[in-house]
């Protein structure tokens, strides 16, 4: 009972979410997931390593798939995506704990600036 009431809750917040919060939630799981990535393979933990770039590239392509490709910096973000996806994809293949560093270090300055911008909304 306690579990359905929590599923209600859950599903209420990201209902009255605006777009730009949602975004910032979605950005704030790839820094997480990406974060653990960089942890699990630190540890040799190698399936969750996996498992949590195989997140990471979820989202990235959820975020590639929802731009409106009427704006001009939706085609900027698509080729940002893309090389982010590009990279996660060969870190997955290659174990590489270096450029997975600077992959979580982008990630997280693109969530700070998506987050700045949220905060400047009119939306808000």
């Amino acid at each position: 009972m306690e579990a359905q009431g929590y599923q209600q809750y859950k599903q209420q917040s990201v209902s009255t979410m605006t777009p730009g919060e949602l975004l910032i939630v979605l950005y704030d799981e790839l820094v997480k997931r990406a974060a653990r990535a960089d942890i699990a393979l630190g540890q040799t933990d190698y399936p969750l390593f996996e498992a949590s770039v195989d997140r990471c590239l979820d989202i990235l392509h959820y975020l590639d798939n929802t731009l409106d490709n009427q704006y001009p910096i939706s085609r900027e973000l698509h080729r940002l995506y893309d090389f982010f996806c590009y990279d996660f994809s060969r870190v997955k293949a290659g174990r590489n704990q270096a450029e997975l560093k600077q992959l979580l270090t982008m990630v997280g300055d693109l969530r700070d600036t998506f987050r700045a911008a949220e905060k400047d909304s009119p939306e808000r």
